[in-house]
């Protein structure tokens, strides 16, 4: 009787474990931006949204600011199953599958309504979809992450004036069709540490959107901020593909709906931020200057299709993208 009553219990507990168990799955979500942009809040909307709608099966912790490595890092760690979602910039997507990269084409946007329109397209559902078959993640959204903007301790008014200059770039291979085409330098470092690196005059600028250098305080270090958009950078949400196979068809549907809505949301508040943000830098003593926008943009066009400084992208691809209509702003 005490053994019936023994083995009775230790079922139940056995159940009561696996139960908890289930309801206690941790996914680690990573990326290499700080706790007050768009992107992480959203993140953690999303990560709640997901655990309640889920009945808690799945609790995602989001691991800011580098925490779990750099960009490249993450993208590795995707592959490894070391983390199980990842923000990244559609240039680090390509390095897996190029033509995923071509909205990074420095000019390749005529104006945010022609991103905006892209971002819906049958275009980018078919790149997403390549990429998908290329490495076997899920990419499930596209959030806009702004137009990247120059920075220095000088005004650089035309594609001459960069030239020589040791500008920072990110660690991927499709930014140098931009510093190609201005004849800069380009300087790849870590996100991390490109603070200290204008601070030390490592390198002489950067460049990105308003948002991120009011959030990794670049404008502490750099006087001149030239609105040049160069190009119009995106970050793609992916799942892991061991993750993504661990998922029920109706967790998959919840993972599907909360992530494009928090892409959503943060889209919104980037492009609302950088639209204000320029007034804001000038209330911080500095400097902020719209260059020669069509002397950069001739500067960059001719390189748009070419392999070698590049483009992974087929001609068929570039023309679709070129003829979208722009949507409204």
């Amino acid at each position: 009787m005490i053994r019936a009553i023994l083995a009775s219990a230790a079922l139940a507990a056995g159940i009561l474990f696996g139960t908890q168990a289930e309801a206690q799955q941790r996914l680690r979500w990573a990326h290499v931006y700080e706790t007050n942009e768009a992107y992480h809040t959203e993140a953690l909307w999303a990560a709640q949204q997901i655990r309640e709608r889920t009945q808690n099966r799945w609790n995602i912790e989001v691991f800011p600011a580098s925490a779990l490595g750099n960009e490249p890092t993450i993208n590795q760690g995707l592959t490894l199953g070391t983390v199980d979602i990842i923000y990244t910039g559609v240039a680090f997507a390509g390095a897996t599958y190029r033509p995923i990269s071509i909205s990074n084409a420095p000019y390749i946007f005529r104006d945010y309504g022609h991103f905006a329109a892209y971002r819906q397209s049958e275009l980018l559902r078919e790149l997403m979809a390549g990429y998908d078959r290329q490495t076997g993640h899920t990419s499930l959204a596209l959030t806009y992450y702004g137009a990247r903007h120059l920075t220095a301790n000088r005004a650089l008014n035309r594609p001459e004036d960069l030239r020589g200059m040791k500008l920072r770039v990110p660690q991927a291979p499709l930014f140098l069709m931009f510093t190609r085409s201005v004849g800069a330098n380009a300087t790849p470092i870590a996100f991390a540490e490109v603070y200290l690196a204008l601070q030390q005059g490592t390198v002489d600028g950067q460049e990105n959107p308003l948002p991120t250098i009011q959030a990794k305080k670049f404008y502490e270090v750099q006087s001149h901020i030239m609105l040049s958009g160069h190009i119009t950078e995106s970050l793609l949400t992916i799942v892991g593909r061991s993750t993504w196979a661990r998922l029920n068809e109706a967790d998959r549907a919840v993972f599907r709906e909360v992530l494009a809505e928090a892409s959503n949301r943060a889209s919104r508040q980037i492009r609302e931020a950088e639209l204000a943000l320029p007034d804001w830098f000038r209330q911080q003593g500095r400097t902020v200057i719209t260059p020669d926008l069509a002397a950069f943009r001739a500067a960059a066009l001719p390189l748009h299709n070419e392999q070698a400084a590049g483009a992974g992208w087929t001609r068929e691809q570039y023309d679709r993208l070129q003829a979208l209509t722009s949507a409204g702003n």
